[in-house]
């Protein structure tokens, strides 16, 4: 009888979830509508009660770029080991002044244009390297959180730039450019952190795929029974974001007691997010001491504003070498049998097809690739 029931409960769903999709409108299509409660399809259960908020005062770490690059380095490689993401600021000179302002407005007004119009670019087929529709785990997932995402594929294959909603066109074009100047850097810092050459990462193609996901977060009635993201790890390697300042980051962070809570990564004026990726972690794991490791950590969006929608774009960067023969993984010359490698090695294809068939409130990707 339960199961006959759970049953119908799935169909149920399914049927809603198809519904929703097929308006062609997303997130912002149901608030349009004029929605005053959460539909079912986005309600989680209790979904801010499993792990405290931070005591007041805990922030995520800071990385300068006007520093002395040494400097800079072991603060970058310190955040990294230590909590997995940090603000890097002062780096005007990679990216020029008000740029990632303009992209988020974009965005922005991209997302509140009529739905019709919205709806000639909406679809789940990534068709030029360009798709707009809402929760890429929309049919997989338990319940679906309340976003809209663009998502452009930058690399290793470039999009149709024709395809790119002509709202945000010249923004995102030219993110790409400015933040992958910012990746390069960063990458350089955690290399040099670790005592290697800063080109290693670059010289691995890490640069070289990347993925472009712009978030509208629209305003929500219930935002206490909802999500804008699950808690999730990044794929690959590096991500770079920029998020307007309406806030709802938050990053979970395990002190050196063993507790762990939730740390809100609070919008900073002039500053973009740096985080690690599951792919780093991997990648890195026999080139760091046992107790000196870079961390890919969880982290969620939370639904905080009842009047404004929240706005950011995320750029994940990942290998862009994808042949059947390129495998990644612990380095061979560092296993030993007095230091065993943690993950067996795979292929680009095989870990980004392990990322697309999961939801994001699965485990961690790289518990896939463990020995």
């Amino acid at each position: 009888m339960a199961s006959s029931a759970a049953a119908a409960a799935a169909t149920d769903r399914i049927a809603l979830v198809k519904a929703f999709d097929e308006t062609r409108t997303g997130v912002r299509g149901l608030v349009e509508s004029g929605v005053s409660a959460v539909p079912v399809i986005f309600r989680h259960p209790d979904p801010y009660t499993s792990v405290p908020l931070a005591p007041p005062g805990v922030s995520i770490p800071v990385v300068d770029l006007s520093l002395p690059a040494p400097l800079a380095a072991e603060a970058a490689a310190g955040a990294a080991r230590d909590w997995g993401f940090f603000y890097l600021v002062n780096h005007h000179a990679l990216v020029p002044s008000g740029f990632t302002a303009g992209l988020l407005a974009a965005v922005r007004a991209f997302n509140e244009l009529p739905a019709a119009e919205r709806a000639a670019h909406y679809g789940r087929s990534v068709d030029g390297g360009v798709s707009y529709s809402s929760n890429v785990d929309l049919y997989r997932s338990g319940a679906a959180s309340w976003r809209d995402t663009i998502q452009v594929v930058l690399g290793p294959s470039r999009p149709d730039a024709e395809r790119i909603p002509a709202a945000c066109r010249a923004e995102v074009v030219g993110w790409d450019a400015h933040a992958t100047v910012v990746a390069r850097a960063v990458m350089a810092l955690l290399c040099e952190g670790l005592g290697l050459r800063g080109e290693t990462l670059e010289e691995a193609s890490c640069l070289e795929g990347k993925l472009m996901v712009c978030h509208y977060y629209p305003v929500c009635p219930e935002p206490e029974r909802t999500m804008g993201i699950v808690p999730h790890t990044d794929p690959g390697v590096l991500t770079v974001l920029a998020q307007d300042g309406v806030g709802g980051l938050q990053v979970k962070h395990t002190n050196e007691d063993g507790e762990s809570y939730w740390v809100d990564a609070k919008p900073v004026p002039g500053a973009l997010v740096i985080n690690v990726g599951d792919l780093l972690q991997v990648k890195f794991t026999r080139l760091i001491m046992s107790n000196d490791k870079y961390k890919s950590v969880e982290h969620r969006v939370v639904m905080k504003s009842h009047e404004e929608a929240r706005v950011s774009s995320a750029i994940f960067y990942n290998p862009g070498k994808r042949g059947d023969s390129v495998f990644y993984g612990p380095l061979p010359d560092l296993i030993s049998s007095g230091n065993p490698p943690k993950y067996r090695n795979f292929t680009m294809s095989e870990f980004l097809g392990a990322f697309f068939k999961r939801d994001l409130a699965s485990k961690a990707l790289i518990e896939h690739f463990k020995i």
